[in-house]
């Protein structure tokens, strides 16, 4: 891989801090180590002595004085080691990817720990978009990638997917327009990067099947893309075992896993991580360097006692108990579809996520009919143009979540939109 033609000016231009080298060396040193370097804030003049966490069996993680002190301080900016290592081991033993063979230059797998996976995805797209380029991306998609960016100044090429995720025929579709060698031409607007969710999309819950996810994997091999894998809602697929991953398939060294502790663990921590080759890595790294320093070194050293009390195997058993909780309340949810939305809306049972993608039949655009007629009924969806790739377009989709609220409120939430569809269903033929 020539990681050289995914990288803007920008990001070429980056270079490592020297601070924050030191950091890590300082970090990495004996006790006798004697630093005269740093320009750390004394920890004895922090007003904190110990903190506790309580788990739900009553057991507790204790940061005493000596961790305290260590998880108030600055830390090195890919991650506190001990969670990088265990991050990895994880990474490992879930997708054994194929890159772990290869040398660190030839794109050797390498993991940083992000705030959140957003941070990830907008430093990415930061590191490898230039003005003009062309970015494919899953059709609808997450808001939150699109506000990471549109303001980029790049051309978003959507493609198509259904209810088992991004279709290949659609991708082939929108590539055809170039050839596979024009990747080799630097002067060519051939798309060097492709955005997807694999498994619970937000909005539509979709779930790449394995076909799917070979062919569009040897489709970025013919054409030299990078595959941005976002994957939060990994641990929350309903079937065992899960599916394989991007990552695990990956010979080249052309994919980047974006992984998140916020749907399994907390929201509020904001501890993600990122997966991919080292030179690319390496870059995340740098701009980390330069914005955020570092993910807190609090919530990471919380999250590691976590980690490492639990181990691989109490971690998976707990994304295990969260899956299952969010199955029941898709189960829920698709009961109700069935009892008041017959007729009225089509949808496919998601298998994976917290999201229910409906199709309101009759409704041109539901923009209007839920920004204003829904909430009169007291009931809140999103409407489906938020996630059109394209601004403005009209779409008779809603995203319902079965995340937050109880199995009554989901029926009377839907018993309510039944309601108003019948209601726009009679104005239109009288």
């Amino acid at each position: 891989m020539n990681y050289a033609r995914f990288l803007n000016a920008v990001s070429k231009a980056r270079v490592a801090s020297p601070i924050r080298e030191l950091t890590a060396i300082q970090q990495r040193g004996p006790p006798t180590l004697i630093s005269l370097a740093s320009g750390m804030p004394n920890t004895d003049m922090f007003p904190f002595t110990q903190a506790s966490v309580t788990l739900p069996d009553d057991s507790q993680l204790n940061l005493d004085q000596k961790l305290i002190k260590r998880a108030l301080q600055y830390s090195p900016s890919p991650g506190i080691p001990e969670l990088v290592q265990w991050l990895k081991n994880l990474q490992v033993q879930l997708h054994n990817p194929p890159t772990c063979q290869l040398a660190p230059e030839q794109g050797q797998m390498d993991l940083c720990v992000t705030t959140g996976s957003q941070e990830a995805l907008s430093k990415t797209f930061e590191m490898v978009v230039t003005p003009g380029d062309n970015v494919l991306m899953d059709q609808p998609t997450y808001p939150g990638t699109l506000a990471a960016v549109r303001p980029l100044g790049c051309n978003l090429l959507p493609v198509e997917t259904d209810q088992l995720g991004m279709r290949p025929d659609a991708l082939r579709d929108v590539l055809s327009r170039w050839k596979p060698e024009d990747c080799k031409n630097p002067q060519s607007d051939v798309p060097k990067v492709l955005y997807t969710i694999p498994n619970g999309g937000n909005p539509t819950g979709a779930t790449m099947s394995l076909d799917r996810r070979q062919e569009i994997y040897e489709i970025a091999r013919n054409y030299d893309l990078m595959i941005l894998e976002d994957d939060p809602y990994y641990f929350l697929q309903f079937t065992r075992p899960r599916l394989p991953s991007f990552l695990s398939m990956d010979v080249d060294g052309r994919v980047l896993k974006f992984d998140s502790f916020s749907k399994i663990l907390s929201s509020g921590m904001r501890v993600g991580y990122m997966t991919g080759p080292k030179p690319v890595i390496s870059k995340i790294v740098l701009h980390i360097q330069s914005s955020t320093l570092h993910t807190s070194t609090l919530t990471q050293m919380i999250l590691f006692l976590l980690l490492e009390k639990w181990g691989v195997d109490g971690f998976l058993q707990h994304c295990d108990r969260v899956s299952d909780f969010y199955q029941e309340r898709r189960d829920h949810m698709i009961k109700s579809a069935d009892r008041w939305l017959t007729g009225l809306a089509e949808w496919h049972s998601p298998s994976a996520g917290m999201f229910l993608w409906l199709k309101l039949l009759g409704i041109h655009d539901t923009h209007k009919l839920i920004m204003e007629k829904a909430m009169e009924k007291e009931v809140l969806f999103v409407p489906g143009n938020a996630f059109s790739v394209t601004p403005g377009e009209a779409s008779p989709y809603v995203r319902a979540a079965f995340s937050q609220a109880t199995p009554e409120q989901m029926d009377k939430g839907l018993e309510r939109l039944a309601r108003l569809l019948r209601e726009e269903r009679q104005l239109a033929e009288s």
